[in-house]
């Protein structure tokens, strides 16, 4: 199994950061994007997965006939997964109505078995719905295997010493500023905790969208998968962030959009969410001039959701830049 998972590490990471000019207050600003979008699977859950996964059969929990049971929105799933269908086990999703059909097809193709919660949950969104369905099914079938992605350390780690080394080695010099989504908060706290320890003095900007408590903030109905949570992340400590950032759902669409047009990258809703809070902390800080955004997956999963005037038409939205969405 080891030597399996090795050959897995290869195929991860190594995307490109490219280059892209947005509109920061009619001033032209380059900001570099971390394109995860080009990872296996589609996203940089393709490296949270493995590191998940390696840390389940490092405890001797993967053996023949086992299933890996997960809550998710959709990237995580589809990258859990391939590795099940790659370890020859099985995988068993726990999704709720923000799935895109895009990710419920794609997980149908790889062989994932789909349960679907929809009760909203009592902050407003369905994780800890999913998470009672998770519970209840690890109760009644012993041959479930929980992934656990919002308790392993398993989640930041691969992101230390994976993720954030790789930034620092493909640029010339740390950026300024890294901005990142926010969900379990593996993947920022992993980084930070990887800049951190180099004694990088990158400033860390944790993105999330209203409605969302992953690290404090008001309860409320979220629309956008894979950014934002309904319950306090335990991955997120003050030391790792040096600014929190909110966005709506207008503001994640225009700079999906906006980047599109302009620039031809395709980024998914929780990266629209990250280039939007880059320009709105470009604005108030001035004096930054190299900023990294994280972009989680590419656009295409999202075409009947951020990119559908129908579908903001639907959930009361219109794309704004920061600044003018409330």
């Amino acid at each position: 199994m080891k030597h399996y998972l090795d050959r897995f590490e290869a195929l991860l990471g190594l995307t490109p950061i490219k280059p892209v000019t947005i509109d920061v207050q009619g001033e032209p600003r380059t900001i570099q994007l971390k394109l995860e979008g080009y990872n296996i699977s589609g996203s940089i859950k393709a490296r949270t997965a493995y590191g998940l996964v390696r840390g389940l059969v490092q405890e001797g929990k993967i053996r023949p006939g086992v299933q890996l049971l997960e809550s998710t929105s959709g990237n995580l799933g589809v990258a859990l997964a391939g590795m099940a269908r790659y370890l020859d086990i099985g995988f068993t999703a726990v999704l709720d109505p923000m799935s895109t059909a895009e990710v419920r097809a794609r997980l149908t193709d790889l062989g994932a078995h789909i349960v679907m919660v929809d009760e909203v949950d009592e902050a407003g969104g369905y994780l800890l719905s999913r998470l009672a369905k998770v519970q209840e099914m690890l109760a009644i079938d012993d041959s479930y295997v929980w992934v656990d992605q919002y308790n392993s350390p398993e989640n930041p780690d691969i992101h230390c010493r994976m993720t954030g080394p790789e930034i620092l080695d493909q640029l010339p010099s740390p950026p300024d500023a890294l901005f990142a989504a926010v969900s379990t908060g593996g993947t920022f706290a992993g980084i930070s905790q990887c800049f951190r320890d180099r004694g990088v003095s990158t400033r860390m900007v944790a993105v999330d969208v209203n409605g969302s408590v992953a690290y404090g903030g008001v309860p409320g109905r979220r629309h956008l998968p894979g950014i934002g949570a309904s319950r306090p992340s335990s991955f997120l400590r003050d030391s790792l962030i040096d600014h929190y950032a909110y966005v709506d759902v207008g503001e994640a669409a225009y700079y999906c959009r906006t980047v599109l047009a302009e620039t031809g990258v395709h980024l998914g809703a929780s990266s629209g969410a990250v280039v939007a809070a880059c320009a709105r902390y470009l604005r108030e800080n001035p004096d930054v001039r190299d900023a990294l955004c994280i972009c989680a997956d590419g656009g295409e999963k999202y075409e009947s959701t951020i990119y559908s005037d129908k579908w903001m038409q639907s959930i009361g939205a219109t794309p704004q830049p920061t600044g003018v969405a409330g």
